[in-house]
């Protein structure tokens, strides 16, 4: 879990943007001084910090300059109600990696979250491909007949710089399989960037993949290289591709063509030599019928394919998957896992409509509910279970659990309100931020209404 650090004197601020990034599945630190933050920060590990302007005792900027001394692999967001081109400016300067104005946008924040985590990742990978260059390690895991395949696939695509589209079911895996692809090939040693497509506001999609120049639009007080710089002579992986918006579309095929970018409110050209790999859930050949989906682009991206299978069809794979999972913990308890015969059956005979996601987010449940190492069916059962006693992964045509024709009007209201909100949040994995552009609300007033009707993670 990622820990974002949010040093700001106004309560509302620390705990509203701390609500937000917990629901994304991060874990919230807060510090009302740059003091308290310098000292939380030589007791915690911290990935990303927001850090205000103007602060008591010590101002912003200053502790930003201790931070990038002291912790210089720490991504820092400085965020102002009083911004000044000039602060701005000094502020990049100094090391910050963006600079956000009050009133914040949550959605901004939340994928200026998610480029400061992407960037740092990508150092610390590039970091340990210098390391450990020329020692293998197998990253699709599993021995069954289905995975056999895509990992024989996977290393026969791998040599060639085509284009591939990889297709399959949410949380089967589609990530991985681009990664084994990157790093069987030619350009291993190059950075593996990846966009998610689906997570980035149709506004901001642009400015994420091509970069912009100062000044392109408000807020835009820096140059900042897109993805597909970024990932020059590497490889870019677009995921949830069919989610892109259709000028981001028209945009992307213009690359592929003439293999340069353009920066939004630039006039220079940039040539960059990536490889692009794509993933989407989504029938792309229907998309093109409906129109959503530029056929060309479609086409010109679906050189290679390459099936994920979902989980369901490799159930062999689960027991060494849940052992991998568990391994990675790295703790005595999950070390100390056992299952029995009951136990190893119902994992095997399970659907799996999470696929390898719902097994992962298994492991973690295990490790931090079970009473006893030795697992028994009953605790499975118990453990793929919601708290209310339903099994997870409804499905799409599942019916309200009330009949709200019998109720009065306003419990009528309320009770749809809740299930349809906790539908689209499940679908959406969870996420306030992609939920709220789902159904076109305010993240704020989604998080508050999930808060009121007690609808949480699963």
């Amino acid at each position: 879990m990622k820990n974002i650090l949010i040093v700001d004197d106004e309560a509302g601020i620390r705990k509203t943007l701390g609500l937000i990034l917990e629901d994304e599945g991060y874990r919230a630190l807060s510090a009302e001084d740059a003091l308290v933050a310098l000292d939380m920060l030589m007791k915690e590990e911290v990935n990303v910090v927001f850090l205000d302007v103007l602060l008591p005792n010590m101002g912003g900027l200053e502790a930003l300059e201790k931070i990038r001394k002291r912790h210089p692999d720490i991504e820092i967001v400085m965020i102002s109600g009083h911004a000044t081109v000039d602060m701005a400016v000094r502020a990049v300067k100094l090391g910050a990696f963006d600079f956000l104005e009050k009133p914040l946008s949550l959605d901004k924040a939340l994928v200026t979250c998610r480029n400061a985590l992407a960037l740092q990742a990508l150092r610390r990978e590039n970091l340990s491909l210098k390391r450990n260059s020329g020692v293998q390690q197998e990253i699709i895991i599993g021995t069954s007949k289905r995975i056999e395949e895509v990992r024989k696939l996977v290393k026969q695509v791998a040599a060639s710089d085509s284009r591939i589209l990889i297709t399959g079911e949410s949380g089967a895996g589609k990530d991985v399989v681009a990664q084994a692809i990157h790093h069987y090939s030619g350009r291993k040693d190059a950075p593996f960037v990846e966009v998610n497509c689906a997570s980035i506001p149709d506004a901001l999609i642009e400015s994420e993949l091509f970069g912009h120049e100062k000044g392109a639009f408000t807020g835009a007080v820096s140059n900042r290289i897109g993805r597909f710089e970024m990932a020059d002579h590497g490889t870019l992986f677009l995921d949830e591709i069919g989610d892109m918006s259709q000028p981001a579309q028209a945009k992307v095929l213009r690359v592929i063509q003439e293999q340069k970018i353009e920066p939004l409110g630039g006039e220079r050209s940039i040539p960059v030599d990536v490889r692009i790999i794509a993933a989407t859930n989504k029938d792309l050949e229907k998309e093109c019928e409906a129109g959503r989906f530029r056929q060309d682009l479609f086409f010109r991206l679906n050189v290679i394919p390459v099936y994920m299978p979902p989980l369901r069809e490799h159930a062999d794979d689960v027991p060494g998957l849940l052992s991998y999972f568990l391994g990675k913990m790295g703790s005595e308890k999950a070390a100390s896992i056992t299952f029995d015969e009951s136990a190893l059956q119902m994992l095997l005979s399970y659907k799996w409509p999470g696929n390898i996601r719902e097994l992962r987010n298994l492991a973690e449940r295990i490790v931090a509910l079970s009473e006893s190492s030795r697992i028994t069916g009953g605790a499975i059962a118990g453990l793929l279970r919601k708290p209310d006693g339903t099994p997870n992964g409804s499905r799409e045509d599942e019916p309200l659990s009330v009949d709200i024709r019998a109720l009065p009007y306003n419990k009528a209201k309320e009770a749809f309100e809740k299930e349809y909100l906790a539908w689209h949040y499940r679908k959406n994995g969870c996420t306030i931020a992609k939920t709220a552009e789902a159904i076109g609300v305010y993240p704020g007033n989604l998080h508050a209404k999930l808060k009121r009707y007690g609808i949480t993670k699963k």
